[in-house]
């Protein structure tokens, strides 16, 4: 026992000692060894946004499509246009019958006439009425009556011009024209043939804005939103993408295909050269924006609050620092940084849970070779 507390009072006095050396130095802290880690810049981990873009096959269509119809039904006689003939603002595109519209206008003429000739001989009967009132020849309740009979009368005829002029507007809706510059993308009538008041006879594809109309899947519906930026390649033109916008996205699935319709508009002069009907592939990133840098989840950690962060790294300094960024929505493989980045900025893909604030690094890339300086 004596040994063992002779033994242990030795080891006390030799920390004694290494402790009263320590403190006799200079006071620098020995810095720790700097611990490697491994970087990649952030505009080149997919491309800048490139490499992760999910297409969607779409349709070349025009911003505006209208259905052309009669406001008046009647026997289809004339068909002056075929599809993809192209019609200016007021051109005559087809013609019903006019004869039965042709006959109720003179119907209604002579009605009209008719009350005309009514309300002049009421007129004048109550002018002589009216005179012989006021000479107190005739009593005041048959003056009263004539003036409701004139107050009538004057009633029927403008009702009936009313039905004449409608009834010559009419007989102009007998030529369908066109309301606006474009294109006649469909036909859904023939000559002979009796269409109703309202019925599609061509649809006009008017001249203006072009947009890709396409699908967009039920499963991560919620990843897409009007006003996202996309890239659209036309199937003629492999390699060429114009951007473009999602214009819109319907708000109910297709019952049978379960997707959901969208449109999307391109944007610039290349959209106004597109032709009508041509097929396209719309790019769009999987949970981020075109153009975006999209890093790993292992590269994006939790930081105070709400915000996420990234650890980049200065190989000139050999140090670290925290940076604050936006993501865009998280997806199984990563997520896309919005803003805080720059596509030169080194950043630790792994391992930032161990690091700290102006730590010493050696950066490394996935070779395991030293990041240069410069």
């Amino acid at each position: 026992m004596a040994i063992d507390r002779k033994a242990g009072l030795k080891a006390a006095g030799m920390l004694l000692v290494a402790v009263v050396l320590s403190a006799c130095g200079n006071g620098e802290r020995t810095p720790s060894s700097a611990r490697p880690v491994l970087v990649a810049r952030a505009g080149a981990v997919s491309g800048h946004g490139q490499d992760n873009l999910t297409a969607y096959a779409g349709e070349i269509r025009a911003r505006e499509e209208t259905a052309l119809s009669f406001r008046v039904g009647g026997k289809l006689v004339r068909r002056l246009v075929d599809v993809g003939d192209r019609v200016r603002s007021g051109d005559v595109l087809a013609e019903i019958d006019p004869g039965d519209l042709r006959l109720q206008v003179e119907a209604l003429q002579a009605q009209s006439s008719a009350a005309e000739a009514q309300l002049a001989r009421v007129r004048a009967d109550h002018a002589r009425i009216a005179s012989l009132a006021k000479d107190q020849l005739v009593s005041r309740s048959a003056l009263d009556q004539q003036t409701a009979a004139l107050r009538a009368a004057e009633g029927d005829a403008r009702a009936a011009r009313a039905q004449l002029d409608l009834a010559r507007n009419q007989a102009g809706y007998s030529q369908l024209r066109a309301p606006r510059d474009g294109a006649i993308a469909s036909r859904q009538a023939e000559a002979g043939q009796v269409v109703a008041a309202g019925q599609a006879v061509f649809g006009l594809a008017a001249d203006g804005g072009r947009e890709v109309a396409f699908a967009l899947p039920e499963s991560n519906i919620r990843d897409f939103q009007v006003g996202q930026p996309v890239l659209i390649e036309l199937w003629s033109a492999a390699g060429v993408r114009i951007p473009g916008r999602i214009r819109e996205i319907a708000p109910a699935a297709d019952p049978q295909a379960r997707t959901y319709a969208a449109r999307a508009t391109l944007d610039g002069a290349e959209g106004q050269r597109i032709d009508l009907g041509q097929s396209a592939r719309v790019y769009i990133p999987a949970g981020g924006e075109v153009g975006a840098m999209r890093l790993p989840l292992s590269a994006l950690h939790r930081g105070d609050g709400d915000k996420t962060i990234v650890w980049v790294v200065d190989p000139k300094a050999g140090k670290v620092r925290r940076v604050a960024v936006k993501t865009g929505p998280y997806a199984a493989d990563g997520a896309a940084v919005l803003s805080g980045l720059k596509p030169a900025d080194w950043v630790v893909m792994a391992g930032g849970h161990l690091l700290h604030e102006g730590q010493d690094v050696i950066p490394v890339d996935r070779s395991n070779r030293p990041i240069a300086s410069n």
